[in-house]
Parts: C-alpha cells; sequence; structure tokens
C-alpha cells in the first residue's frame, strides 16, 4: 500500500527525476536502517559459482549505474545486487529524453547509453558501503571506444573491480552503444572473451581471489546464435552467463505511448522471449554453466518459470519498479514452492 501510493506520486514527474528521487529515498531509508523494519528479508539459501546467496532473486544491472545506492538497496531483502554498467571514463549517455514508461503494459523503453561517473567512482562508492552480500560488477566499453578496441575497456574495468567484486558481468548485449551488440557474435565473442579469461587468471594469480566472469546476452538471438554463444562460453572458460538484456523487438507495445521510442524493451512483454532464449541456452550448456534469468519478471510465478526454464538465479528490475520491495519476497516464496 506504502509502495503503491509512493509510486503513484513518483508517476506524475518525468522519469528521470522520480529515477532518482526514489534511489534517493531508498538510500536515506537504508542509512536510517528502517528498510529491515519494514520488510521481510526473505531467505532461501543458494550457492552458485561457489558464492553464497541469501536468496536466488536479485537485483538486475541498470538501476544503480554508479554504487551509489548499494546499502539501502540491499535492505530491501534481495539476495544479491549488481551494479553497473560501468566504463572506463565516465560518459553522460545519450540525448533526453530517454527513459519512457509505458505502465499499461507494466514495460519500460530506455536508450540511456551506459551513462556513469566512470569505474573509479564506483570503485569509491563500493569501497565506502557496508554492504557484505554478493555484489555483481557489470561492465562495459566506452562510446566512442571502436568495437576493435573493446577488449582494453573490458580490460581496464576488470582490473579495477575485481577485488572489490563477488563477480563480474560482461555487458555485450545492450541496444544502446552502437555496435556492440556485434561483439556476441564470431571472432568478436571469442577473442573478446578469450582475452578477458587471460586477464582474469593473472588476477586471480595476483590476488588469491576467484572472481567469476558472467556474460549478459540478448533476448533478439536466434537459435543457432543461442548454440554458437553458449559453445563459445564453454570455450573460454566463462564462469557464468545472463539471459537477458532489454529487447529491441516491440511486440505488443506499437499501439501505447511511447511504444515505438528508440532504444530496449524491458518488463513483461519481454519475458516470453527472453525465456524461450534461456530455455535454449539450458538445452545447449546441459548444466556446465549456470545460467541468471531476467527478463520480464513482474511477479513471482515468473520468477518460478524462469527456474522451470533452467536459471539458477533470477533477478527483477523493471518489475521493481511496478511492484516494489513486495516483488523480491513474492519471487522467493513461488521459487521455495517451486522447490518443495
Amino acid at each position: 500500500m506504502l509502495y503503491s501510493l509512493a509510486r503513484r506520486l513518483l508517476f506524475t514527474l518525468p522519469t528521470e527525476v522520480s529515477h532518482h528521487l526514489a534511489l534517493d529515498g531508498i538510500g536515506l531509508a537504508g542509512t536510517l536502517h528502517l528498510t529491515p523494519c519494514l520488510l521481510p528479508q526473505p531467505r532461501l539459501p543458494v550457492e552458485v559459482m561457489g558464492l553464497r546467496f541469501k536468496n536466488p532473486v536479485g537485483l538486475a544491472a541498470g538501476l544503480d549505474k554508479n554504487g551509489d545506492y548499494i546499502d539501502g538497496l540491499a535492505a530491501l531483502g534481495f539476495g544479491f545486487i549488481e551494479i553497473g554498467t560501468v566504463t572506463p571514463r565516465p560518459q553522460p549517455g545519450n540525448p533526453q529524453p530517454r527513459l519512457f514508461r509505458l505502465p499499461q503494459a507494466q514495460a519500460i523503453i530506455n536508450r540511456m547509453g551506459f551513462n556513469n561517473k566512470g569505474v573509479d567512482h564506483l570503485v569509491q562508492q563500493v569501497r565506502k558501503a557496508k554492504y557484505d552480500g554478493v555484489l555483481g560488477i557489470n561492465i562495459g566499453k566506452n562510446f566512442d571506444t571502436p568495437v576493435e578496441n573493446a577488449l582494453d575497456d573490458y580490460r581496464i574495468c576488470l582490473e579495477k573491480v575485481y577485488e572489490l567484486a563477488s563477480y563480474v558481468v560482461i555487458n555485450i548485449s545492450s541496444p544502446n552503444t552502437q555496435g556492440l551488440r556485434s561483439l556476441q557474435y564470431g571472432e568478436s565473442l571469442d577473442q573478446l572473451l578469450g582475452g578477458l579469461k587471460e586477464s582474469q587468471q593473472k588476477l586471480q594469480a595476483s590476488t588469491g581471489k576467484t572472481v567469476p566472469l558472467v556474460v549478459k546476452i540478448a533476448p533478439d538471438l536466434k537459435a543457432q546464435d543461442v548454440e554458437t554463444i553458449a559453445a563459445q562460453l564453454l570455450k573460454n572458460g566463462m564462469d557464468g552467463v545472463i539471459a537477458t538484456n532489454t529487447t529491441l523487438g516491440r511486440a505488443g507495445v506499437e499501439h501505447l505511448p511511447h511504444g515505438n521510442e528508440q532504444g530496449g524493451l524491458s518488463g513483461d512483454p519481454v519475458r516470453q522471449k527472453s525465456t524461450q532464449v534461456l530455455r535454449q541456452l539450458a538445452k545447449a550448456l546441459q548444466g556446465r554453466l549456470p545460467i541468471i534469468g531476467v527478463g520480464g519478471i513482474t511477479a513471482g510465478t515468473h520468477a518460478a518459470e524462469k527456474m522451470q526454464a533452467g536459471a539458477q538465479l533470477v533477478q527483477i528490475y523493471t518489475g521493481f519498479i511496478y511492484r516494489g520491495p513486495t516483488l523480491i519476497s513474492d519471487s522467493v516464496e513461488a521459487i521455495r514452492r517451486l522447490q518443495k
């Protein structure tokens, strides 16, 4: 009820303004230690990638790009938090407006373009945070770095966040940085993953810490592409995969206000497409690599659906915007029922 009222008020404001106000409120509540008193802290422990999660429902990257709100978000009951996408250098992202709500479809279209304060700022924020749970850090390339030099940017970020991250996500599937999705294919993917695996091994040797590398893929992939990516993930020794990012498709929202805005569509309309890719990926991987399922989870049953399709963990973002923290506990309970 309280979140429903707050959401109604926030939705009267411009989208990015309400986004920052909501995060400021979450951060303040966390600082004052109010959140654990008001919200359940669901527990359903699971071990994936050698990491211990207090429950399998996490926050997807994109909400806290700079690591400014880690403690406040963690207090909401998430089993893990993923921050980013972060790039080597700060960048403003694409021109505004670039974030659009489609409430009739419980969806969002964004063309943010990796707007962030740079990896050095994120590192400072992570060092200041008190959170001791599982923290994923999602990394990307700067918009003006040529695709053929993308490995350099990913390496810079990986080296800077390595000791602070529980796992690191290689984001090659955002539709809002020109040419980025081309890294999901062929020799480009092989070289990128091979180079990052080499960096991971060197960092592991120098720090004594093992930090899993996870790759985030798009929902707009053909079945053959999914199989090829799965083979590359295994060949290059990746530790996990996230399926999926936002879609460029507009099926079901074309008639809605903002439905044809450019950018990535998230929320309920991407659920079936995302789950289909997840299912294809699970079939191709045959249990040899864990999958984090994300895309269109707006009810607890959708989280259970991802697990049934082959995920070991799930993440929420757009559903959290529309449903609030109750979606976390609903999802945990739906997964708990599934496991009985």
